[in-house]
């Protein structure tokens, strides 16, 4: 029973010292430590009644008490203090003695001007502080009084030799520092030490001389050094003199010197001192000094202290952000200040602020987190992409500004392998049909296109055949003459992921179309297109045993982020910079068709589909930027596209007759396109012939009997036709009426039915009365 009032005090303390992390502080011995239950890292000043003399034992005990009762943001804080008859335990927030922290920036190149220039300001606060707020002197300021802690601020310390200005009302006397430790001497003014009033301010300002001195020059050996200036900076040199005059009168209060190097030129005048300013008290700011403080912090950062940023900077800017309103603008030097975390304190700090803030409504902000994924989506894992960040991302493709559609479609060049099956797979898809098919921005369509063909690799094999040649075929019919291109570039880019059949019955047919593009960049590519394809044929051709080998990769599955060489290859481009352009001057701009010898800047000849990947050489397959000049050059290259049946393409076009709204299957890649393949077979297979017309397999190809009948014969008639007045470019069909013709009558009348209907209901109910329903 009686071990249990026994128990030592120290045991149950609340805070655990960590071996071998002992420095000596004056009397106390300082160690680290931290909260036994939190972990938190914490400062424990030790000191042992035992080792040490009946004064020091005082001195101790002045400090444990003054610690308590003194409150400043620039005087150490106390956290907990544990008093036994054996020792004294005094803990504090974590600091690092500044004789320590010096010779530690020395190793590492000197501490900055601009370091040096914050801690000294916050040294002479306190100073002031003690003088003219508490009329107390402190009579040992010195570098072994002034501690530094994780962020790099300056706190002052040493509290022992703590008097009231007019002496202690009680009569207790404190010993002078001296007196403890001789050699303190040389830091004594050189006036009478035991005059008080003016006197012992001065004489607090000459010790702050004397601390100046040796920050900039090392340990001070005699008095006499302080005439000599040594490494002082020029703007501090005036100010410092005056610390260390021989009349006391002379030397300013600390408030004064503050002042004095705070005007325009002086050392304290500077953008590091300014910024700290402002954070201390920007919770008192107008949003509209937020605002600007944040823009222009951000350019700032990079001649900041590293530590300044993250324990300093970083907090301020969660707290704009959580509870200020900050908006957008803090993004910028929140990014900045993330690159100097390590991934774990990455994903503590920053992550949760992100997924914070895409679900935002902010359209600012939305942009500026699209247009710097680059720099967080690394340490974003998949579970939170998936659930927290694509559900409001994918609101940006349907958003009607087109520069946060451009922006949402290159971020997921990032997010795609982060992305889960259904949304890459089918939500993803879904939305990039839609864009591709019916945005009226010509350049969305193209980096829709563009981001298709680099994120190819992570679609599983029954999405890229679904999708692939419908979505570059879709492509190539664009009037948009940078998205011909990319469609064209698209099929060389992925085309390790078409069997021979393939190419040979729908990719040549499409390209081989190209070839009479009215840009000339677009045929050049198309040619080289086909080129490269046709050589993969004529190698299985020569030897069928390499057919397995060239369509390896047709049916693979879904490969991981960075693990597909051929992606490395031709992709390289995009992944540097994602608002780098396949064009700078889109070409057509200046005219209705494009000018002979135009092409995209960044459009270079594909590779050959056969070698590619092993060759190392890189296909330009890049973004391209929103503009006003790109949507003019789409009107005006409409109009050359007309013949082919562009306008008449109901995949295409943005509004449809009868319907606001596409349908789900028109959206779809999978269906709207094997729809209408599947059409155009049916009807070659179930159309009667037009009268005249046999077929080939029927034709007399040899017999000079079919010059007779040649008036009869459709290949006779074409050819005798004129060229300038007769060209066909859709096939007629019963009753002489076109697909397109046909369609628009049936259409017709189905609406002269329905109306006629309406006309019936409505004269069989009679006149409408007062508060009857309108059903029509």
């Amino acid at each position: 029973m009686w071990s249990f009032f026994a128990r030592d005090p120290v045991k149950d303390f609340a805070y655990e010292i960590l071996p071998d992390t002992q420095e000596k502080s004056g009397i106390w011995t300082l160690h680290r430590g931290k909260r036994k239950t939190s972990g938190e890292p914490v400062s424990v000043f030790v000191y042992e009644v035992a080792q040490g003399t009946e004064q020091q034992t005082q001195l101790a005990k002045a400090a444990f008490k003054r610690m308590k009762t003194l409150r400043h943001p620039n005087i150490l804080a106390y956290v907990d203090g544990l008093e036994t008859e054996k020792s004294l335990y005094l803990v504090t927030e974590q600091v690092t003695p500044l004789a320590v922290h010096l010779k530690a920036q020395a190793d590492r190149g000197g501490a900055g001007e601009l370091e040096v220039s914050w801690g000294l300001h916050q040294i002479v606060k306190a100073l002031s502080f003690l003088i003219n707020d508490c009329h107390l002197l402190h009579n040992n300021l010195g570098v072994w009084a002034v501690f530094v802690d994780r962020a790099g601020e300056w706190k002052l310390g040493g509290l022992e030799h703590v008097v009231p200005e007019q002496g202690d009302p009680s009569g207790v006397s404190l010993p002078a520092p001296k007196t403890v430790y001789p050699d303190m001497e040389k830091y004594d003014p050189p006036e009478t030490p035991n005059s008080g009033g003016e006197k012992c301010r001065a004489g607090e300002v000459w010790r702050l001389g004397c601390l100046i001195w040796e920050v900039f020059n090392g340990p001070l050996p005699r008095t006499s050094s302080l005439r000599s200036l040594g490494k002082i900076p020029k703007a501090l040199i005036p100010n410092y003199c005056e610390l260390v005059g021989a009349n006391p009168r002379a030397r300013p209060n600390p408030a004064r010197f503050l002042q004095n190097c705070r005007n325009p030129g002086g050392f304290l005048s500077n953008s590091f001192v300014d910024s700290n300013l402002f954070l201390e008290e920007i919770q008192i700011k107008e949003p509209a000094e937020k605002q600007q403080f944040f823009q222009d912090l951000s350019d700032n950062l990079d001649s900041f202290p590293e530590d300044f940023c993250k324990h300093k900077v970083l907090p301020q800017l969660l707290t704009a952000f959580e509870f200020g309103n900050a908006g957008a603008v803090v993004l910028t030097p929140l990014f900045k200040v993330g690159k100097f975390l390590s991934a774990e304190e990455y994903q503590q700090k920053i992550i949760p602020v992100i997924v914070k803030m895409f679900s935002s409504t902010d359209r600012a902000m939305r942009i500026r987190l699209l247009q710097q994924m680059e720099q967080f989506i690394q340490y974003l894992n998949e579970a939170a992409v998936n659930s927290q960040i694509f559900p409001h991302v994918v609101h940006g493709f349907t958003d009607t500004n087109p520069a946060i559609r451009e922006q949402t479609v290159k971020s997921m060049l990032l997010m795609a392998p982060k992305l889960n099956e259904t949304n890459l797979n089918q939500e993803l898809m879904r939305h990039f049909a839609r864009l591709q098919a019916r945005d009226e921005q010509g350049p969305i369509r193209c980096n829709t296109t563009v981001c298709l063909g680099k994120i190819a690799s992570y679609l599983n094999a029954g999405t890229r055949q679904r999708v692939l040649i419908s979505a570059f075929s879709r492509a190539t019919k664009d009037p948009f003459p940078a998205s011909r291109s990319a469609g064209v570039l698209g099929f060389a880019a992925t085309h390790n992921y078409y069997s021979v059949t393939e190419i040979a019955a729908r990719i040549l047919p499409t390209l081989c179309t190209i070839t009479v593009d009215p840009d000339k960049s677009v045929r050049d590519q198309a040619f080289k297109a086909i080129k490269s394809f046709l050589s993969k044929l004529e190698t299985v051709s020569e030897d069928p045993t390499k057919l397995a080998d060239i369509e390896k990769d047709v049916a693979s599955s879904a490969q991981p982020a960075g693990a597909s060489s051929s992606w490395a290859g031709w992709a390289v481009t995009g992944m540097s910079s994602l608002t780098s352009k396949l064009i700078r001057n889109a070409p057509g701009t200046e005219g209705g068709a494009a000018t002979e010898g135009s092409r995209p800047a960044n459009a270079t000849s594909p590779p050959s589909p056969t070698d590619a990947p092993e060759t190392g050489r890189v296909i330009r397959f890049d973004w391209i930027k929103v503009g006003r000049s790109s949507s003019v050059a789409v009107k005006k290259q409409s109009s050359d596209w007309s013949s082919s049946g562009w306008d008449a393409d109901d995949s295409w076009s943005n509004e449809k007759e009868g319907q606001g709204q596409s349908s789900a299957g028109e959206d779809g890649w999978g269906n709207d396109w094997a729809e209408e393949e599947a059409d155009t077979t049916s009807f070659n297979k179930t159309l009667p012939l037009p009268e005249g017309v046999r077929l080939t397999s029927e034709y007399n190809w040899d017999s000079s009997a079919a010059k007779g009948a040649s008036q009869n014969d459709l290949f006779a008639s074409v050819s005798q036709r004129n060229t300038a007045s007769t060209a066909v470019s859709t096939v007629r069909m019963e009753g002489g009426l076109s697909k397109a013709e046909l369609s628009k009558k049936k259409r017709e009348e189905r609406r002269k039915e329905l109306e006629a209907k309406r006309a019936e209901r409505k004269a069989a109910k009679g006149p409408l009365k007062l508060g009857a329903r309108k059903l029509d």
